[in-house]
Order: C-alpha cells, then structure tokens, then sequence
C-alpha cells in the first residue's frame, strides 16, 4: 500500500456536486493498494497513521498525533500513486490491485481506523472526485507498507 498523507485544516471531497465527505483539523489519507497487499499491510498503515506525531504541541514541534488533537481521517481512493512513469509515455498501472481487491482493502483499511475510534470520512470509491483542502502546513509525507 501507498499513502500520500497530508496535514489539513479542513478537506472534503464531492462527487456529481455533492459532498460525500468533510473533515475539519486532520488528516487526508490518498490510498494506493497494490497487487500483493496483505491483511498486514493495513493493519501497519492503520497503526502508524494513529501513532504518527505530526501535529505540533504547544512549543510549536511535531510532538502529537492525531487522536492527541482530536483530528478526524479523510480518505480517498487514488490507485494513481502505483503508476510507474520510468518508461515510455503512459504510466503503467500493473503494481495496483484489481478494482475488487482493491475496494475491499479500501473499506478494510476504513473500518480498521474507525475500530481504532478514529473519527472517518471517506470519498467515493473508483469515482470521479473533486477533493479540496486547505494545507496545514504545508506538511505531507508518503508512507509505504512495504520498504
């Protein structure tokens, strides 16, 4: 699995003019699953995700994680972050999983960090979505579950 995670004030996502999902302070999670993606791969993802301290404490430094804050998890669907573009022209998408796998471990990795009582909004899965943000920071790191 891949991540793109980014810091946000606020973020949401529509899809045919309609929000499906808003978060104010938090984290919006892009998520990749790729081929060989196993049950372990979210539940190191999930882990990190709610451990990771990147929200500043009072003194201003990356000391805090989100449930520290009381932060709420966007996230989106985007199998995208498995394109390889080293050759020719056209990424080539071979490492993501199948749209079925892929869905599955989508909602898999959701309810994971909702059993975990993280607070969880989500885009639509395999649509065409607006997501508009508002960067804290800007802070945004990609996390990988495997190295």
């Amino acid at each position: 699995m891949r991540i793109v995670l980014q810091r946000v004030k606020e973020a949401s996502v529509t899809v045919g003019g309609q929000v499906v999902g808003r978060i104010g302070k938090g984290l919006l999670v892009f998520l990749a699953v790729a081929k060989e993606d196993t049950a372990d791969d979210i539940n190191y993802l999930v882990r990190k995700l709610i451990e990771l301290r990147i929200f500043e404490d009072a003194q201003g430094k990356m000391n805090c994680s989100i449930t520290e804050v009381g932060g709420e998890f966007l996230v989106v669907s985007q199998f995208t972050l498995l394109g390889a573009c080293e050759k020719g022209r056209r990424p080539s998408f071979d490492a993501a999983a199948d749209p079925q796998k892929g869905e599955e471990f989508y909602n898999a990795f959701v309810d994971a960090l909702k059993s975990a009582g993280q607070k969880v909004q989500t885009g639509q899965f395999r649509a065409m979505m607006d997501v508009a943000l508002i960067n804290d920071g800007p802070v945004t790191f990609i996390l990988e579950s495997r190295g």
